[in-house]
């Protein structure tokens, strides 16, 4: 078997959504049932993240492009109307968490916004029918409530039922995964609006902003976009804002450079992705521990959290093929083999199918729970369309 085998990641992706379908499918209250053990017991049938509905449209649009089966585009379908109909609220926000039909919480993260996007664009791209017109919606309220002028990005938070309650907090994070979403909605519609805005995106944080950091990008800043170096220095392991460099962010742009680079290549896309995705490799890869890859390090360099997380070895070897493909180096396809077989051997549960969440440093689970929210295996499965899109593109 080889990890490089267009027919090995469909089978991959095939083997993961196996996982989740049909059972996540909530008949009951509309859109998924996100909470999932190893075995595919469920352990919560009621919160509904509004990134994990996401992520499920996302990934069910893929299976249906990739796998060419109906029912997959039908359960994106399904996902959609959960978006617009119970996580958009009256005002046209959308609500984080949802327990059932009810909002639990109400508040507006960009970061959730990102992820409306990037489930319209690529349900646009299966063919489900009203996601061009969500795609488009959505651009106009980020444009009209998260962008800044003048900063030229988007605001990380605004709390419910108050547009003008903007939290002073400004984060990397959301910004990234905006630009994700802006290429995907580029691919699905060809307007141009979208990529514009994601080559906005990619050079203010991956030019501007990390010239400021040794051309590294930080995920914490002040509501000038003034690097905040201690933003939970006292909270390291903060699921959504952990304090220190990550370096599985530094491979997700990595990806994200060169798919901007097919549509709108720029002299300092390429080197720009080969520093961030040579810098996590040579701070984070653990040599003395049988690999994987540790999760933050500091400012100073110093291994901060060596816990390893399942999206980071998925964007790692998402970035690997691109990079190989891209420059014909074939030692980025020795990090996209050894990134696979670490994650072959430690992540992907080859009984019952999907990927473990996080490991310690000794590569073992802390749980049996493999899907809380809003973890849906969409980093490794879209980690594999990605990696079967650049193969595609390389072979035309």
């Amino acid at each position: 078997m080889s990890y490089r085998d267009p027919d090995f990641l469909r089978e991959h992706i095939r083997s993961i959504i196996s996982f989740y379908h049909p059972a996540c499918i909530d008949n009951e209250y509309g859109g998924y049932i996100n909470q999932m053990r190893d075995d595919g017991s469920v352990f919560d049938r009621m919160t509904k993240h509004l990134v994990g509905t996401c992520r499920f449209v996302y990934c069910y649009s893929v299976a249906s492009i990739v796998l060419n089966e109906p029912a997959y585009k039908d359960a994106a379908a399904h996902g959609l109307q959960c978006l617009t109909e119970m996580h958009r609220q009256p005002d046209g926000g959308f609500a984080w968490v949802l327990s059932g039909r009810d909002v639990e919480d109400g508040d507006r993260h960009c970061y959730g916004h990102a992820f409306v996007l990037l489930a319209a664009a690529c349900a646009a791209k299966a063919g489900v029918d009203g996601a061009v017109e969500l795609a488009a919606e959505t651009y106009d309220l980020l444009e009209t409530r998260f962008w800044e002028p003048e900063a030229q990005l988007y605001s990380d938070l605004i709390a419910a039922g108050d547009w003008d309650a903007v939290d002073p907090y400004r984060g990397q994070n959301a910004n990234m995964h905006m630009c994700e979403a802006m290429l995907s909605a580029f691919e699905a519609t060809g307007e141009s609006r979208y990529l514009d805005r994601a080559h906005l995106l990619a050079r203010r944080i991956c030019v501007d902003l990390a010239d400021k950091a040794e051309g590294l990008v930080w995920e914490h800043y002040r509501t000038d976009w003034t690097h905040d170096w201690d933003y939970n220095k006292d909270d390291p392991q903060n699921l959504f804002k952990p304090y220190g460099y990550l370096p599985g962010h530094f491979t997700e742009w990595t990806k994200l450079l060169l798919i901007l680079e097919r549509y709108r290549p720029e002299d300092w896309m390429l080197p720009r992705a080969r520093h961030l995705f040579d810098v996590a490799l040579e701070k984070s890869w653990d040599v003395e521990n049988g690999g994987g890859m540790h999760y933050t390090f500091t400012p100073d360099g110093a291994i901060l959290d060596r816990d390893r997380y399942y999206w980071v070895l998925s964007e790692t070897f998402a970035a690997a093929a691109a990079l190989a493909l891209r420059t014909g180096d074939e030692g980025y396809w020795d990090w996209y083999d050894k990134a696979w077989a670490y994650s072959d051997k430690h992540f992907v549960d080859h009984e019952h199918g999907g990927w473990y969440r996080i490991l310690d440093a000794n590569n073992q689970k802390y749980d049996d729970l493999k899907s809380p929210p809003s973890k849906t295996d969409y980093h490794p499965l879209g980690a594999c369309y990605e990696t079967l899109e650049a193969m595609r593109l390389a072979s035309a």
